[in-house]
């Protein structure tokens, strides 16, 4: 037996036993935990329940705690001191870092444990260590994290969010139950989210904000509740071309820089030829009715980078 494997005993009809620190720790076999986790490096300190399903080439570390309701996709590690419990599905290649939790009850007063909810993880992110991401709240739901998503340390998923892909959420970031991020957003460190609020595609969020209002797609948003202009470099960096990029900006400019209020403003739109991008923009902003979206904040003097 390697000295990072747990080697399975396939001759034995006995429970396997190993030793930790030279106590006996009893693991149960059954066929399918034999199948499942044939090719899986398992540390000796790890517990993973047998009726965990586990996909080929995935690594568990030590003292990690994989529940019997988990799907770990292949080619998956999971560092030290992880703990995966209730419904979670993990897809392909993902790396989970040292004491991150994933799948636990909700933070919701309101929750039963009787209740089936779950977590559901795409492909190829990165969840650094000590993230933690709830599973869903309401009977039937779930926690969603989509392909090539980078959770940075520390970052908390409350239940019921849904992040789409190639998101980064920096280090210590607190999202509420119910937060949207749409593909490529960047959240800065230490920034917080309320609950049931939408963040639009490649939104740029300075660290140490705070938001409880929605932030439309392609916007620098920063401070508390505030919008500073678009995010032209992040809007280059993801191939938007000059056209769809300058459509944006009459669109921003309707809405925020016009002197027309929200309705008024879409009415106006209404009347007025944009590409599918632009439209992109005008849509969440005629979705946010309940939530409404932060305004832009600009000071005397100040160049809005539009």
């Amino acid at each position: 037996m390697g000295s990072n494997e747990l080697a399975l005993n396939q001759s034995s009809p006995s429970p396997l036993l190993w030793t930790r620190r030279g106590d006996p720790v009893r693991a149960v076999l059954c066929k399918s935990f034999e199948t499942n986790m044939s090719s899986a490096k398992i540390h000796p300190t790890a517990i993973v329940d047998p009726n965990a399903n586990i996909g080929a080439d995935v690594q568990i570390g030590p003292f990690s705690i994989i529940g019997p309701d988990v799907t770990i996709g292949d080619n998956t590690v999971v560092q030290s001191h992880v703990v995966i419990e209730g419904e979670v599905a993990i897809g392909r290649g993902n790396f989970i870092g040292h004491g991150a939790i994933i799948g636990v009850p909700p933070q919701d007063v309101s929750f039963s444990l009787e209740r089936k909810t779950k977590v559901e993880i795409g492909d190829d992110n990165i969840i650094r260590e000590y993230c933690t991401i709830h599973r869903g709240s309401a009977d039937g739901s779930a926690t969603t994290i989509g392909d090539k998503n980078f959770l940075m340390s520390g970052a908390h998923i409350g239940h019921n969010c849904l992040i789409e892909n190639n998101v980064v959420i920096a280090n210590n970031c607190l999202l509420a139950g119910c937060v949207r991020v749409d593909d490529s957003a960047f959240l800065g460190g230490g920034s917080t989210f309320h609950q049931f609020m939408h963040i639009g595609r490649l939104v740029m969020v300075q660290g140490s904000s705070a938001f409880g209002k929605d932030l439309p797609p392609f916007v620098i948003a920063a401070e508390r509740n505030y919008v500073f202009g678009l995010n032209i470099v992040g809007m280059r960096r993801a191939g938007l071309g000059a056209n769809d990029r300058d459509e944006i900006k009459e669109a921003f400019k309707l809405v925020y820089l016009s002197g027309l209020n929200i309705s008024q403003a879409l009415d106006k739109a209404e009347t007025m030829t944009f590409g599918s991008t632009a439209r992109e923009f005008l849509d969440f902003v005629a979705a946010s009715k309940k939530r409404g979206i932060c305004p832009l904040k600009r000071g005397a003097g100040d160049d809005v980078p539009v």
